[in-house]
C-alpha cells in the first residue's frame, strides 16, 4: 500500500482528498502545515510513498517547503494549486516537483497523476506478493508455487486492488474505478464487475492458489480478500 503525504491549510481538502484515494489502496497521511509535513518527515520512520502540496499556505508556502523537501528526501511531490497560480507552477516544476493539479480537480484525475508520477518514480516496483502469489503488474502476469497464468489488464487492476486492501470491503462502484482506465467500457454494470471476479477465480483456481479461502462475495455490498486460510 503506497502511503501519501497530504499537506493542505485546509481541513475539508483534506478529508476530501482522503476520501478519493483511500477506497483506491493508498494510506493517507494529512497535515494543515508545510512545518508539519516537514516535522513528520523527520520523525517518522514510516516511508512515504508521495507528497501532494498545497502551495497557498500560512507560515510556510508550498514552493518553500517543496524547495526544503528536496534537499533531504527523494519523494516525488505534486504542487496543489489554484487556477491563477501560474507562476507559481512554473516555480515549483523548477525547485523539483513532478507535477501539478489545480482546484478544483476530480477524483479520475487525481488518481491519474499521483499513479503517473508513482510509475517514473517508481519504475521497478511493479510485483505484489501475498502467500506465495505473486503479481506482475506491467506484465500482467500471476504466479504461484511456480505455476502461472497470464491475467487480463483489469483482473490484475482487481487483484491488485484486493491485494494492497485486504479485510475491507470493496464495493461494485470501486471496483468499477479501479478498472475504468482500461478498455473502451462506456458504462460498466454490476453484473459485468461480477463476471470479471468469477474469471479472476477461475484463473487462481488454475493455478491452485487456494482462492476461496481469501477472496469472498459479501452480499449486497460487494467483494473483501481476507489473509486467513479459512
Amino acid at each position: 500500500m503506497k502511503t501519501i503525504l497530504i499537506i493542505d491549510d485546509e481541513p475539508m481538502i483534506l478529508d476530501l482528498i482522503s476520501l478519493f484515494l483511500e477506497p483506491m489502496g493508498f494510506n493517507c497521511i494529512k497535515k494543515e502545515s508545510a512545518i508539519d509535513g516537514i516535522i513528520y518527515l523527520q520523525t517518522n520512520t514510516n516511508k512515504v510513498d508521495l507528497i501532494l502540496l498545497d502551495i497557498m499556505m500560512p507560515e510556510m508556502d508550498g514552493l518553500t517547503a517543496c524547495r526544503d523537501i528536496k534537499s533531504f528526501w527523494d519523494i516525488p511531490i505534486i504542487m496543489i494549486t489554484a487556477k491563477d497560480e501560474q507562476p507559481d507552477i512554473v516555480k515549483g516544476l523548477r525547485i523539483g516537483a513532478d507535477d501539478y493539479i489545480s482546484k478544483p480537480f476530480n477524483e479520475e484525475e487525481l488518481v491519474a497523476r499521483i499513479e503517473a508520477v508513482l510509475r517514473r518514480f517508481h519504475p521497478k516496483e511493479d510485483i505484489i506478493i501475498f502467500n506465495g502469489l505473486i503479481l506482475k503488474l506491467n506484465s500482467f502476469e500471476l504466479t504461484y508455487l511456480e505455476k502461472e497464468v497470464l491475467l487480463t489488464p483489469k483482473e490484475s487492476a482487481l487483484l491488485a486492488l484486493f491485494l494492497n486492501n485486504p479485510k475491507k470491503v470493496l464495493s461494485r462502484n470501486q471496483l468499477k474505478r479501479s478498472i475504468s482506465s482500461y478498455g473502451n467500457d462506456i458504462e460498466i454494470e454490476d453484473r459485468t464487475i461480477d463476471s470479471y471476479i468469477k474469471n479472476l477465480r477461475g484463473k487462481l483456481k488454475s493455478i491452485n492458489f487456494p482462492q476461496e479461502n481469501h477472496l469472498k462475495t459479501v452480499w449486497r455490498m460487494g467483494y473483501k480478500w481476507t489473509k486467513e486460510n479459512n
